[in-house]
């Protein structure tokens, strides 16, 4: 439902980084690489693993992958790239350079216009919200002209172990589901127990995302989110990715929530931290 393998990109030139600041926390976004959270620096320490493939992507206007890069709108089929074989995987935001809009010390806005291969023209708005102990990340999703099934979320990438001597994170939560994960690594459409990790997999949380990562006696940061599925990746040593998501991998064709022009899609996240 995750995966370390993305398309090869360039790291963007210094001109195309949106630097944000509020008290000690640091961040920038990288508009020319799929407007990702390039670094997250609470104090000097870097939160995000670093690298073009990492730092923190908007999925949209897919979450995870759509099986063999298929899906239906109505009556009307569609055939994606299958990027990660056989599947399509987690939308085209990350590969595509976002508009800025507005920038501010503490907050900046971004754009870019759907369009092939994704077959709905539309428009997806990124608000990137900071302050001293938590950064918020608003997405928002609208039609220029036809309906269509769409999801968005989040795939950050936060370090393991934040390489000043401490132990690695620690991960808490208490789903009250597990999406049975199939061989094909889809959900199969049952839900389960959760299972110890480590997990490449779908939760759900019915009241919301609220999920705890501890680097113990370091620092501990919360991930919110008033959607209710979360997709928890923890099978990379460098690595451990907590993604809030507006519907399930695969969710364009299992739990479709249309885009119309009179509603459009809206989603949150936010992480806050605290020294321990």
């Amino acid at each position: 439902m995750s995966t370390p393998d993305t398309p090869e990109v360039t790291e963007p030139e210094r001109g195309d980084i949106v630097r944000l600041g509020a008290g000690d926390a640091e961040l920038t976004v990288l508009p020319a690489l799929g407007c990702r959270i390039g670094s997250l620096r609470i104090g000097g320490t870097e939160l995000l693993r670093q690298g073009a493939k990492y730092g923190a992507f908007p999925m949209v206007p897919w979450c995870g992958r759509v099986e063999n890069g298929k899906f239906r709108n109505g009556g009307v089929r569609h055939q994606l790239p299958r990027n990660n074989p056989p599947h399509a995987i987690h939308g085209t935001g990350r590969d595509t350079p976002w508009r800025t809009v507005r920038t501010e010390k503490t907050s900046a806005v971004f754009t870019y216009d759907l369009a092939e291969p994704w077959p709905y023209p539309g428009r997806v708005t990124q608000l990137v919200e900071l302050t001293e102990d938590s950064l918020t990340l608003t997405m928002g999703v609208e039609t220029i002209d036809d309906s269509f099934p769409a999801q968005a979320g989040w795939h950050p990438w936060f370090l393991r172990n934040l390489g000043t001597g401490g132990a690695d994170a620690e991960i808490g939560f208490a789903p009250a589901w597990q999406e049975e994960r199939g061989e094909n690594h889809l959900p199969t459409g049952r839900r389960i127990e959760p299972r110890p990790g480590p997990w490449d997999d779908c939760f759900g949380m019915p009241d919301g995302v609220d999920v705890t990562l501890t680097w113990p006696d370091q620092l501990e940061l919360k991930v919110t989110s008033r959607a209710e599925w979360v997709v928890v990746y923890d099978e990379q040593a460098e690595a451990v990715c907590v993604e809030p998501q507006s519907g399930p991998p695969n969710g364009l064709n299992t739990l479709p929530r249309l885009v119309t022009p009179v509603e459009p899609l809206e989603m949150a996240t936010t992480w806050t931290w605290r020294r321990l």
